[in-house]
Order: C-alpha cells, then sequence, then structure tokens
C-alpha cells in the first residue's frame, strides 16, 4: 500500500492514555497506540508526536490553587514528557526505534528539541515524540503540536481524539449532531466549531498545513487515514 501522507504529526490528548480510567496511563491504550503507530511506520511513514498531559495533571484555577498560572503550565508540561516516556518505553518494546525530544532540558531522559535533529532521526525511520510543550507557558500542547509540525514540514496534523471527526453539536450530548467531512478554516470559525485553540488553529491556516481529527481509539483507525480513507473530517484551505 502507497501512504497518501509521507510525514505526519500525530497529536494526542493525554487524557486518552487513561482509558476507562480516572486519572493516568491505562496500558491498553498505551500498547494500541504503540501497535497503530508501528503499522504506518513499517510502511515508511515518518512520524512524529505531540502528546498532552490532562491525565497527569491539567492547569487549574489559580484562585482554587494557590498555584500561578505559569508555575501551573510548567507542571503540565513535565506531564507531558511523562506520557511521551511512556509511550516511547511501548514504542521500543515492539521494535520502533524512537527519540525523544523536550523543549525544557532534561538530558537524562530525553534530547533538547533541536529541529535539524529532529527531521535527520524521521529520515531515519525513527518516532519522534516532541515533550513539554513549546516550553513556554501560556500555550497549549495544540499549538506545540502545529508550531512542529510546520518546523519539521509535516504533510499534515492528525488530531487523534475519541470523537470519528467535527460534529455541528457534541456528538456526546447532542443525538442530532451530524458529522462534516470537509471544512475549510474559515467554516470552522464562522461556524463556531470547536477543533483546537485559536492559536494553534490560525497558525495551521497561515502556514496551509491541514488538520484530521479523527477517533483514535478505534485500532486500524489511524492506518485508514494515512491510506487516504474517508475517516474523520479533513479541515484545509481547498
Amino acid at each position: 500500500m502507497l501512504p497518501k501522507y509521507n510525514r505526519v504529526l500525530l497529536k494526542l490528548s493525554g487524557e486518552s492514555l487513561m482509558g476507562d480510567r480516572n486519572y493516568g496511563i491505562d496500558p491498553k491504550m498505551l500498547e494500541q497506540y504503540a501497535y497503530d503507530i508501528k503499522a504506518i511506520n513499517d510502511l515508511g511513514v515518518q512520524v512524529a508526536v505531540v502528546i498532552g498531559g490532562g491525565n497527569i495533571y491539567r492547569g487549574m484555577n489559580e484562585m482554587e490553587t494557590g498555584i500561578e498560572r505559569a508555575q501551573g503550565d510548567y507542571m503540565g508540561m513535565l506531564a507531558t514528557v511523562i506520557n511521551g516516556m511512556a509511550l516511547q518505553a511501548a514504542l521500543e518494546k515492539i521494535g520502533v526505534k524512537t527519540r525523544l525530544q523536550s523543549a525544557i532540558k532534561m538530558e537524562q531522559v530525553a534530547e533538547p528539541y533541536i529541529r535539524r535533529r529532529a527531521m535527520r532521526h524521521l529520515e531515519k525511520g525513527r518516532v519522534v515524540i516532541f515533550g513539554a510543550g513549546t516550553g513556554n507557558p501560556y500555550f497549549t500542547t495544540d499549538t506545540a503540536g502545529s508550531l512542529r509540525a510546520i518546523e519539521i514540514n509535516a504533510d499534515v496534523i492528525l488530531k487523534g481524539t475519541r470523537v470519528d471527526g467535527i460534529y455541528t453539536a457534541d456528538p456526546e450530548k447532542d443525538l442530532t449532531a451530524t458529522r462534516f467531512d470537509k471544512l475549510s478554516f474559515t467554516e470552522v470559525i464562522s461556524k463556531g466549531l470547536k477543533v483546537m485553540d485559536m492559536t494553534a488553529f490560525t497558525l495551521c491556516q497561515e502556514n496551509n498545513l491541514p488538520i484530521i481529527v479523527f477517533d483514535m481509539n478505534t485500532t486500524g483507525n489511524l492506518l485508514n487515514v494515512i491510506s487516504g480513507k474517508a475517516v474523520g473530517t479533513l479541515v484545509s484551505n481547498h
């Protein structure tokens, strides 16, 4: 099979790793993600991954915790590195070569983020996991995903969620919600649809980087997206 995309950035939420748990990492979800990523890596697709940290630490209300926003954001960045290490371990267990790069220096567990080095790893067939967001507070991991995808010249951002695309309303709350197959960036904005935070979304729009929102929790969906099948919702400038 000839894949539709050569280089992709897979954006995963930290919450997706919880599976049916209330917090932490579900080993079954981790294993499923690892095998799905291996399936496309085996086809020669260059894969980079950005993963959130919401399963371990989610920025909490400063008034409630007494932790200022910047400090809380740094805590969240460290949580993404923990998730990145877990995904790295799961991938290497099944024979996939990986590199974990962190936007915050921590040489004992991860390489520092260096764009050219990341691209060289991808060219050699290694899965590159980007941890610690952008390294700056006040930016989400969605923004980190968009930024890294643009920097490494990815063909597309694959936003893996637990919902199979973008709907007119939240399908988990509104049973009448209908799914879009394709949308333009301007349509997403005019309809007030939630895909990513606006900073991340605008980065993609301005750099003509398409986004595919799909259900990552269904085994084989990632491979279907890579093969060009109509899975999820495509957002692009066309």
